[in-house]
């Protein structure tokens, strides 16, 4: 066999490969002798067709078949020999077999990138410090009341947290517009659902008003027809409501699992969840910056391969998200959405492998129960779900994976330039992931 390599474009490498003739000739004879032996040729007895009769009716799928097996396993001694490591399924381009004349094929793939962890003591960290005090824990016991709150209709102009019930239709240029009427609807001021304008305009109006809003769309509406355009809305106002909130009785602590119904101890509960929640946010914001700093201090090219596998995973994610659609009849997403977010956990899987690799990180058993431990304090019995962890050894695996990843930015971030900031809870839960 003889082996040319050649660099078409970045990771893309293209082997040429030659196989000799006679290697390709004794193979094909070969299987022609292993058919004549076992196939059944009219007028002939069971094993003794000649082998020119054999060729002539098998001899194309059996040089097909050949060479199919030839450019594979020639393949993978070759990338061996040539000390290369592709990033995925080659492209084959065979010549004809011909009997006589030695076999060349090429393969075209990418490799992976030769990757090496460097300026570590140049990442940057701030690490948030954080800590549940009682006003942050009053207003999350608020957030509750309002979760349960009754709406009581009232006579007053609406204000921020009202709920007011409408009739409108909208227009622009004097014409009114698919899906721009509606009938008592309901929208509680504040919540941000509608477009700029439309919101503060229902401020201190009240019930009977009829008015006109004037508002504009975005320029990123969804809507192609109505971008950037100035519209008017005639509203109608028919009720307005404000949240009546729950006292904190017995009856209501009962809602969320406090047996007793006593306060003190829904507060409890209510801060060690907050407290858990605020843990795995600061957490998620020191491993957001040691990444950043990683790509940062190492620029890495990426196989497009690679990439192409991490869209179609996102992808499916996408779908499961949007209520388990089956992939095969669900709408295709394009690639351009998936696309940023993929060539960076790319990029971050091929660095962290090499964190971990250079320093032989391997999986701390005290760190996996940490895990395990933390992901099971949400449940009603956490033990249970701890001891269903450790006994079943796919689910385990996994873990001990996170902890590797857990440990490899730990490494980081020991190497790295750290400094605290304090923050309020609020701050660190409020950010964009948190928690995640």
């Amino acid at each position: 066999m003889q082996v040319s390599v050649e660099t078409t474009q970045g990771l893309e490498r293209r082997l040429t490969i030659t196989v000799p003739a006679d290697k390709v000739e004794g193979e094909v004879n070969s299987r022609l002798r292993q058919l004549a032996k076992t196939r059944r040729i009219d007028g002939f007895r069971p094993g003794k067709a000649p082998l020119t009769v054999i060729k002539k009716m098998f001899g194309s799928s059996v040089e097909a078949d050949v060479a199919g097996d030839l450019m594979q396993r020639n393949f993978f001694e070759a990338v061996i020999s040539e000390k290369l490591n592709p990033a995925g399924m080659p492209t084959m381009e065979p010549s004809a077999l011909k009997a006589g004349e030695d076999f060349t094929f090429t393969a075209t793939f990418e490799v992976y990138p030769e990757v090496e962890v460097k300026g570590l003591d140049a990442v940057s960290v701030e690490k948030p410090q954080a800590e549940v005090n009682d006003a942050d824990l009053d207003k999350m016991i608020d957030t509750l009341r309002k979760q349960h709150a009754d709406w009581v209709a009232v006579e007053r102009e609406a204000t921020t947290d009202d709920r007011v019930t409408m009739n409108f239709v909208g227009s622009v240029d004097g014409e009114e517009f698919e899906g721009g009427a509606a009938e008592d609807f309901v929208l509680v001021l504040g919540s941000g659902r509608m477009i700029p304008g439309f919101e503060e305009g229902l401020m201190g109006k009240k019930v009977g008003d009829d008015f006109t809003l004037e508002v504009t769309f975005p320029e990123e509406y969804h809507a192609e027809n109505l971008k950037g355009k100035p519209a008017q809305f005639a509203v109608a106002v028919t009720k307005v409501e404000a949240q009546q909130l729950p006292e904190l009785t017995e009856e209501f602590v009962q809602r969320f699992g406090i047996a007793d119904g006593n306060v003190d101890g829904l507060k409890a509960e209510v801060r060690k969840n907050m407290e858990r929640e605020l843990a795995q946010a600061l957490k998620a914001s020191v491993k957001e910056q040691v990444i950043d700093g990683l790509l940062e201090q190492n620029p890495v090219d990426v196989p497009k391969s690679l990439i192409d596998n991490e869209i179609e995973t996102l992808r499916k994610q996408a779908l499961q998200r949007f209520g388990g659609m089956d992939p095969n009849n669900a709408p295709q997403l394009p690639a351009e959405l998936f696309q940023e977010q993929a060539e960076r956990r790319v990029r971050v899987g091929l660095l962290l492998g090499e964190v971990i690799k250079a320093n032989e990180i391997k999986a701390d058993d005290a760190k996996v129960q940490e895990i395990i431990a933390s992901m099971s304090a949400a449940y009603e019995d956490p033990s249970e779900v701890v001891a269903y962890y450790n006994e079943n050894p796919e689910l385990l695996e996994n873990v001990r994976n996170l902890a590797i990843e857990d440990q490899a930015i730990e490494f980081v971030l020991s190497q790295a330039k750290v400094s605290d900031k304090q923050v309020n809870f609020d701050d660190v839960m409020n950010k964009p992931g948190a928690g995640a």
